[in-house]
């Protein structure tokens, strides 16, 4: 997403083909071919997903009529619970009275959800949109509970919870009914931290203030959980999560649902886990998040970034009023306005890769955001590799428009982990410069996997439904892809089996040539 506080600096500094073909038919919508479901551990575990998803399913579950900004609209007070825990739902209506239904998404026979649960009507009022308080310029709804919710008797996993008025105008509230444990698990990550960056309920997000996306300048350096999300009430779940969710649900796959507050919570939640999925938008990352991922990482935690821009801010979680982790911190370029600058220059609230305390992503992710916006096809550059068996593509294969509108790149400083495979190579045209967007796959001395698409419309492309003008079919390609992925990253470590053949210097024989580095790139 377009990023006022974007730096030139960081586009050439981390900078340094093949033929575009046309789509090669062979690509299908089942994972047949790929790596056996049932030589997967934690048999129970699969077996419970491919049971919850026999069940009928709602297909009704998406917003009929969004109505009105303010017609009704709410928030959780906790990201996510255990089955049987309760939340309270906050909410606010123009009407006097609402209902809401409770959603598990999933497959369910391509319903992508079942309902489990709903309401009696709730009496309810508007509540007040609160201006912002403080330096931070944090804006808190503070509002007083309308219901509480108990989860008992709900299967883990993602929810949207929709929220009806009177009225019949809706919005969602999203929640995570979350695992006690990963353990031989493939693991969902619910980018919570991300969600609130983005938010401009009550006008202000960590990229804006109430004059919009040229008022940086009065943009929050906080972000609080205690208010309702913008625009559909869980638009950057539908766009960049749930298509994958659906997939992996489809698969039968043994899978634990997690937040990125619930990782930084707790320091043994991903221990024996098989993979962690990051899904298509994470950008925002603790310093114990990102220490805990890479842990399971070099204990042979395979590692899959659906996305483009994983792991580029780094942020600081603390308390509201509401409970714990509930606010996201982040000064990006005003970090030297974070009250830890000068105590702890580590946990300094600003991009990764910068000072103080820079340490770039890509030691973990494999790959480094290079900018915005841009659209571009996505080319096939290695075809006989694994992730590419039953597509039938062929070098220079292309898929219009999949790269966008974030993307990363590989770079061959010393940062990047080693053997790494570039399997796309997409050359791009954004803000002026030449470049490459790239699909890259590494392995660990540990035996871990991971593999990173580079491209933020990866997920979103899973639909088919010509979001981005990339055409429906390209859904045959990237939803086969994440099959083979995830099957094989949910039997164990799958640097075992699939070893990367390093091919950097094929690719990006130049970045460490500043000279070069000013040129043209194609």
């Amino acid at each position: 997403m377009a990023r006022p506080d974007w730096n030139r600096r960081h586009f050439l500094g981390t900078a340094a083909g093949v033929g575009a073909g046309a789509f090669v038919a062979g690509c299908g919508t089942h994972p047949d071919g790929a790596a056996s479901v049932q030589a997967i551990a934690s048999p129970a575990s699969s077996a419970a997903v491919t049971a919850e998803n026999q069940l009928p399913g709602d297909a009704d579950w998406r917003l009929h009529h969004r109505g009105s900004d303010r017609a009704v609209e709410g928030y959780a007070d906790k990201a996510s619970v255990l089955p049987g825990e309760s939340f309270r739902l906050h909410v606010s209506t123009t009407s006097t009275g609402f209902r809401a239904d409770a959603y598990r998404m999933g497959w369910y026979g391509g319903a992508q959800a079942r309902r489990v649960w709903s309401s009696q009507r709730v009496a309810s009022r508007a509540q007040r949109v609160p201006a912002p308080a403080g330096s931070t310029r944090t804006v808190a709804a503070g509002w007083q509970p309308s219901t509480e919710i108990s989860t008992r008797g709900w299967p883990e996993g993602s929810y949207l919870i929709r929220l009806t008025a009177d009225s019949g105008e809706q919005r969602y509230v999203p929640v995570t009914v979350r695992s006690r444990s990963t353990e031989g698990r493939l693991v969902i990550v619910n980018s919570v931290a991300t969600w609130q960056a983005y938010n401009t309920w009550g006008g202000h997000s960590l990229y804006q203030g109430p004059g919009g996306s040229s008022d940086y300048a009065n943009r929050s350096l906080a972000v609080s959980c205690d208010r309702p999300f913008d625009d559909n009430g869980a638009l950057l779940f539908t766009t960049y999560e749930q298509p994958a969710i659906a997939l992996a649900e489809q698969l039968g796959l043994p899978l634990a649902y997690v937040t990125s507050m619930d990782i930084d919570h707790d320091p043994s939640l991903l221990h024996g886990a098989r993979a962690v999925v990051s899904l298509g938008h994470d950008e925002y990352w603790t310093p114990a998040m990102r220490q805990r991922v890479t842990a399971a990482r070099d204990a042979g935690t395979n590692l899959a970034f659906l996305g483009a821009n994983a792991c580029f801010r780094r942020i600081r979680l603390e308390p509201t009023s509401a409970g714990d982790r509930r606010l996201v911190v982040c000064y990006k370029t005003d970090w030297m306005k974070d009250p830890m600058y000068g105590k702890d220059d580590a946990a300094v609230t600003t991009d990764w890769r910068e000072p103080p305390g820079a340490h770039p992503e890509n030691s973990m992710t494999g790959t480094l955001y290079e900018s915005n916006p841009t659209s571009a096809d996505y080319v096939v550059a290695e075809p006989g590799h694994w992730l590419f068996e039953g597509t039938g593509v062929k070098a220079g294969t292309s898929f219009p428009n999949l790269v966008g509108t974030e993307y990363d790149r590989v770079n061959s400083g010393g940062n990047t982990p080693r053997p790494i495979e570039i399997i796309a190579h997409s050359k791009l045209v954004c803000r002026g410069v030449r470049t490459f967007s790239d699909s890259a796959y590494y392995t660990t001395r540990g035996g871990a996997g991971v593999f990173n698409t580079g491209t933020m419309r990866w997920v979103e492309s899973l639909k088919g439904d010509g979001s981005h003008r990339i055409p429906p079919h390209t859904a045959d390609f990237t939803r086969r892809v994440t099959s083979n992925l995830f099957l094989a990253f949910a039997v164990g470590p799958a640097g075992r089996a699939h070893p990367a053949k390093d091919n950097l210097d094929a690719y990006h024989p130049y970045d460490g040539d500043p000279t070069w580095a000013k040129q043209n790139l194609w």
